[in-house]
């Protein structure tokens, strides 16, 4: 811990009408109570949006739905947005399945590292989803921590300085290192790779990538928030390597301190929802042996400002 933060944290639940809210952690995170996904009426969604930009991350326990139901859910925030990574399964192009078989040999699982969901597009996702279907009996974990809290405990002058800076996002390194760390050294692939695209300039600008505010606002609740991540960032837009490495270091250290996590143990049917505009997440590949079958949705986001 770089620091011992201290003040508010304020992750306490709202009273609902509709919902119950009980947080998982000081920082971040909140299961949530009382609903059936399948059959969410609108007053339930409200609350539940509300409850989602409220903790960051939110997740229901016992929602034993299919791929429909899964669509119909994720499509009440919005239309669905780009996946670099994976296509969807069959009769349901959006929902992508994020798969570690027992015996993979693996180094690197698909979400591991701390991490903001594709940030390299122009408008990355807003909203990521992931339904469990068939989980290990222990490991397999995911954390998240809240970007919008770490910025909240930044001096005064640090925010001042990081207020006009931008973050280049790409692709590149991450692929670079997925393909290149099996555990006996030789290349390993994971499954879910880049995908092939019908449209090369589209994959092209995932190379590419694309410049964002470090410190962004969110487009709803107007919170600000440290956007870089140790798996997708690589500069610092006008400075050299030598100038940004130490600033980007920090910042990542900082925003991934334990005191602003909350971590999710994960069983069959439970489905969780995070705001990648106010938090990082990252899975771990701790569970050989043990089969991982997921699902994600992505919902389209906004131009960073």
């Amino acid at each position: 811990m770089i620091h011992h933060p201290f003040g508010i944290f304020d992750n306490s639940a709202k009273e609902y009408q509709h919902i119950q809210a009980e947080p998982l952690a000081a920082a971040m995170g909140a299961e949530i109570l009382g609903v059936d996904l399948a059959n969410v009426s609108a007053a339930e969604f409200q609350e539940i949006q509300h409850a989602l930009f409220r903790h960051k991350m939110i997740y229901f326990r016992d929602q034993d739905i299919n791929h429909v139901e899964h669509e119909a859910f994720s499509a009440k925030f919005g239309e669905f947005g780009d996946d670099a990574y994976t296509d969807g399964v069959a009769d349901h192009s959006q929902v992508q399945p994020v798969l570690r078989e027992a015996n993979d040999p693996v180094a690197i699982i698909f979400g591991s590292g701390w991490h903001t969901d594709s940030p390299f597009l122009a408008k990355p996702p807003a909203i990521s989803m992931l339904r469990a279907v068939d989980v290990p009996p222990y490991g397999g974990d995911t954390m998240w921590t809240n970007s919008a809290l770490a910025y909240s405990q930044l001096s005064d002058t640090m925010k001042s300085m990081l207020a006009p800076l931008k973050v280049h996002m790409s692709i590149q390194r991450f692929l670079k290192e997925i393909k290149t760390t099996g555990k006996d050294g030789s290349p390993v692939y994971l499954k879910s790779s880049i995908k092939e695209s019908s449209n090369p300039n589209a994959a092209k600008q995932k190379f590419i990538g694309a410049f964002h505010p470090l410190v962004r606002t969110h487009p709803v609740t107007g919170e600000k928030s440290l956007y870089c991540d140790k798996t997708y960032t690589t500069c610092i837009q006008g400075m050299n390597e030598e100038e940004a490495r130490p600033i980007l270091d920090y910042l990542v250290q900082h925003i991934t301190q334990v005191a602003f996590t909350c971590r999710l143990r994960w069983k069959p049917n439970t489905f969780a929802l995070w705001d990648n505009r106010l938090c990082l997440h990252q899975a771990f590949n701790d569970h050989d042996g043990y089969r991982r079958e997921m699902y994600r949705t992505i919902i389209a986001g906004e131009t960073p400002i």
